[in-house]
């Protein structure tokens, strides 16, 4: 037992870290793969006639490449969609397809292969030009030359030559996502290395200094005015990530290149002012919305799915704790609708009800964002919200770990507790530790936070199952001063001891990494001070609830204090199992059948879907036929 803790332990671990870096790095190569094949495939093909044998030789082993490495992927629910789309697209290479065609389908491959894996998608911040000025002439100047040109010293002794970043061309194909990837990855085949030793931000920083080389600075002053001047363009670029991820060419498609030029001119040198042209907070949530319909219209349901998960994951949840501490009834109507919307997506509607559906969601868009502006700044909010954040986050996990202190404490074997502390240190440990990686060296995409939740929800609830079922059977016909008196050395051995580890493991780990992101979604340098302030507070508040279940477990005859414990255990396995589900569904691992005529409660866990409500009954069966099963068992010993 003792070793399959280990090897849970390790796995659990091994599949948030190693993992998630194992996809990012195959994800991010298989990107670029197709990344090159939208831009360079014209120059191989042209008119159905190969134009150059040795580059569409590339092609097909480059389309042939992209479909195994999308098989080799870790598995996940758009897998085996992406690797048909490859197959696809193989063979418009292999018929020698139109370039335009090959380039769309391509691009819209290496789109959803962003949504499904985990790739760094954007920089954290505006880069700083003037270190990817400085970086350029330490590391690329020698080969790409000074301005760009692929004219550097080094460069005459190169096969095949540097890439010409002056090149407006090619340059108008390639987007500041595409050259960051290859500056992270380097590029096989060519004398071009990997720059992964470099920090995320300094590699950003690079991808802007040579994105900058084809849009020359005296063409910025022309692309602010048309920026500043044309509100839907400023629609079209609302953060960062839409600003690494668009193409001039693809700019120029909806305006002109004359604009699309010196818009990219403007934003790559001064990136700052996509982020301030955001103009909502829920411009992505927005996005993605707008994206659904338009999919669903098309089509294509499981894009349309994709879109809506991404709607509320990516977009809406991260502004979800700013909203909990103002106004928590239009959280709850937002994540309803959103709820109604997937069911709506899932069970096959009609185009109408999906449009009807999302432009609801809008309007509670709308009032999110009225209900957020009014005192953005306030300290009062940030200090409400920054408390209920921790309260209510860390008083599941906690209650877990005091039942288990208390118990340690009633059954006198304090040389135990060091397994439960190094739990929950651990788990402390370990949150801030995916936090870090997920912010300075791979991308977590909000699916995978909620698929890390649910599952670790599920598995606690395993465990909580058992160690409640457990004390309940010792609470009946004095079985517990038996267990004390005979059993206890062998129960709490070092295999049981483990077992308390990894409950107090998994159970506050769970709650660490979203609080983090949590507190990393509304921090503000204005409210600093009322931020700090409310953790500090609720840090205090959380200390005195253990003080008082400690203070008040010791006055409890051994007895009831075990017929109290277990079901308190059993009723945070019912929370946890709702939590779980719903975590599940936002993640798109589980469908969604809404019920009308169930209400949300979140203190219970219990969210208005069949497949949360279903799951929280089995979890209730599962724990009255365990009780009943101890009362049968204490009838027939007595």
């Amino acid at each position: 037992m003792f070793s399959l803790l280990r090897l849970l332990i390790c796995l659990f671990g091994l599949s948030l870290f190693t993992g998630s870096a194992f996809a990012s790095d195959a994800a991010a190569v298989t990107w670029r793969l197709l990344d090159y094949l939208a831009v360079d495939y014209g120059g191989a093909v042209a008119d159905g006639e190969v134009v150059s044998a040795s580059e569409y030789a590339e092609m097909q082993e480059f389309s042939e490449t992209i479909e195994t490495k999308l098989a080799a992927l870790p598995a996940a629910r758009a897998q085996p969609e992406l690797v048909d789309a490859a197959r696809a697209l193989r063979q418009l290479v292999t018929a020698r397809a139109p370039a335009d065609e090959v380039g769309r389908q391509a691009h819209a491959l290496a789109d959803r292969l962003v949504q499904s894996y985990p790739i760094a998608r954007a920089p954290a911040s505006a880069p700083d030009l003037a270190r990817g000025e400085k970086l350029y002439a330490e590391h690329c100047a020698a080969c790409h030359g000074a301005h760009g040109a692929g004219d550097g010293p080094a460069a005459a002794a190169m096969q095949p030559p540097p890439i010409d970043f002056t090149d407006a061309k090619r340059a108008s194909q390639r987007s500041l996502f595409a050259l960051y990837q290859v500056i992270d990855q380097g590029l096989d085949g060519t004398p071009m290395q990997s720059f992964a030793q470099l920090p995320v931000e300094d590699r950003w920083a690079l991808a802007f200094h040579v994105g900058r080389f084809a849009f020359p600075a005296d063409l910025a002053d022309a692309g602010r005015k048309r920026w500043e001047a044309d509100e839907p363009l400023r629609g079209r670029v609302l953060n960062l990530e839409q600003l690494v991820r668009i193409t001039p060419a693809a700019l120029a498609a909806e305006t002109d290149e004359d604009t699309a030029h010196s818009v990219t001119a403007y934003l790559r040198g001064a990136p700052q002012a996509a982020i301030a042209g955001s103009g909502t907070l829920l411009a992505l949530s927005r996005e993605r919305l707008a994206q659904t319909v338009a999919a669903y219209r098309a089509g294509d349901r499981k894009s349309a799915s994709e879109q809506a998960l991404s709607a509320y994951i990516d977009g809406f949840e991260p502004v979800e704790p700013m909203l909990r501490g103002r106004d928590p009834e239009l959280l709850g109507e937002v994540e309803k609708g959103m709820l109604e919307l997937r069911s709506r997506l899932q069970r096959g509607a009609d185009v109408e009800a999906v449009s009807t559906q999302a432009a609801h969601i809008e309007s509670l868009f709308d009032r999110t964002e009225l209900a957020l502006s009014h005192g953005r700044a306030s300290a009062a909010a940030a200090f409400v919200g920054a408390f209920t954040i921790l309260l209510r986050e860390g008083l599941e996990a906690l209650l877990i770990v005091v039942a288990i202190i208390a118990f340690l404490r009633k059954a006198g074997r304090l040389e135990t507790m060091r397994y439960v502390h190094a739990g929950w240190i651990g788990a402390l440990i370990a949150g801030f530790a995916t936090w870090a990686l997920a912010t300075y060296a791979i991308d977590i995409a909000g699916a995978q936070r909620e698929v890390t939740e649910g599952l670790a929800s599920l598995f606690a609830v395993v465990m909580l199952i058992g160690v409640g079922l457990w004390m309940h059977q010792k609470s009946l016909a004095g079985r517990w001063q038996q267990y004390l008196t005979e059993k206890l050395s062998h129960a709490l051995s070092t295999r049981s001891a483990w077992i308390l580890f990894t409950l107090c493991f998994i159970s506050v780990y769970r709650e660490v990494f979203e609080t983090i992101l949590f507190y990393a979604a509304m921090w503000n340098p204005d409210t600093l001070v009322a931020i700090v302030a409310g953790f500090a507070s609720a840090v205090v508040a959380l200390a005195l609830i253990t003080w008082a279940m400690l203070g008040f477990s010791r006055r409890l005859p051994i007895g009831t204090f075990f017929s109290v414990s277990s079901l308190f255990i059993a009723l945070l396995a019912f929370v946890l199992t709702g939590k779980g589900v719903a975590a599940l569904q936002e993640a798109g691992w589980v469908g969604v059948d809404p019920l009308a005529f169930v209400p949300r409660i979140d203190l219970l866990g219990i969210s208005p879907s069949m497949q949360v409500v279903g799951a929280q009954i089995l979890t209730l069966f599962v724990v009255v036929a365990g009780l009943l099963y101890n009362r049968a068992s204490a009838k027939t010993v007595s």
